[in-house]
């Protein structure tokens, strides 16, 4: 069995039972919500269609409110797929990759908030040169984490996903997303931290997307050889690097063949960053669907009781919120 993070809650020892449970669900006419709430928190326009579009589409069409929030606009993003290298694009990249954005999550069925950050972009070198001064990875942690902590508590999300404490792969936003988000999710509750961004609102579980991981490429990798077809991750996977502090991280594992699909639609909408007929889509869609069904989790805070492993975002907390 994988094994459970250390849940942390805000404040030492604090923890909530069933009964406190429903008293984080009253809704603002006084009566408990039903409508249970997701916030996806990511560093780039794109990020979203890669790490866990399947899972909110999923969830959207089960009418649960999702909001994916971009903390910067990939303005120095490089532009990756060769039909979109154009002058006319290049001239007009932050609008363009806006305008990819909003089809994107018109896709997936959510909502979107954008942070306003400045892309940090990828350096390059050796050694390698600093960050764009006043880029987002530059920024003292509080101050990069107020204006999240103040969207939880006027979004007053139950759940939030991110990135781990590698972003994922070592993007310098994706790192410093990482750190704001798990500031910020263990702020937003406090009265006393940071003051001035609304009433305070205590997240319930935070999970870290699990994506690119060893044992879902060779599932994949053999489901292609068993079908006669060429694997993208041949050259991938013997020259993998078992980490040990990578293994028996996943908690969570969320059915959502069904949603592959709205997946790579969302993917394909970011046309200046994904190749349509690049490696994204190298695997056919019903092989992903047998091979691979469920996108994953690391379950890195809670603040309720659910058995591990889980299948669902929200064990322990449905039928409180439906009481």
């Amino acid at each position: 069995m994988p094994r459970l993070p250390r849940a942390r809650a805000t404040r030492p020892g604090r923890r909530f039972s069933a009964r406190r449970i429903g008293d984080c669900l009253i809704g603002d006419n006084g009566g408990v919500t039903t409508r249970l709430r997701l916030m996806a928190v990511h560093a780039h326009p794109d990020d979203e269609s890669s790490k866990g579009a399947a899972t909110m589409a999923r969830y959207a069409a089960e009418g649960i409110d999702v909001l994916v929030v971009t903390l910067t606009g990939g303005e120095r993003g490089s532009i990756l797929n060769p039909a979109m290298d154009r002058p006319e694009v290049i001239v007009d990249l932050p609008n363009v990759r806006r305008a990819e954005m909003a089809e994107a999550v018109r896709i997936l069925g959510v909502r979107h908030i954008w942070l306003g950050f400045v892309d940090s972009g990828l350096p390059e070198g050796d050694p390698l040169p600093p960050l764009p001064e006043g880029s987002f990875a530059t920024l003292p942690l509080e101050e990069a984490s107020a204006p999240l902590v103040e969207l939880i508590r006027r979004e007053r999300p139950h759940v939030v996903i991110t990135y781990d404490e590698n972003g994922g792969y070592p993007h310098p936003d994706h790192i410093m997303c990482h750190r704001v988000t798990v500031e910020a999710f263990d702020a937003a509750g406090d009265p006393d931290r940071y003051p001035g961004t609304g009433d305070p609102w205590q997240p319930l579980k935070l999970y870290y997307h699990w994506t690119f991981h060893l044992e879902r490429f060779q599932a994949l990798h053999d489901a292609m050889l068993r079908r006669g077809l060429e694997s993208p991750y041949t050259e991938r996977l013997a020259t993998w690097e078992v980490k040990a502090e990578h293994v028996n991280r996943i908690t969570t594992r969320v059915p959502t063949a069904p949603w592959y699909g709205a997946r790579a639609d969302a993917l394909r909408a970011h046309a200046t960053q994904v190749d349509p007929h690049g490696p994204w889509f190298d695997v056919p869609l019903d092989v992903q669907q047998e091979a691979w069904p469920t996108e994953d989790y690391e379950l890195a805070r809670s603040l309720v009781d659910s058995p591990i492993p889980e299948d669902d975002l929200f064990a322990g907390l449905r039928e409180d919120a439906h009481r």
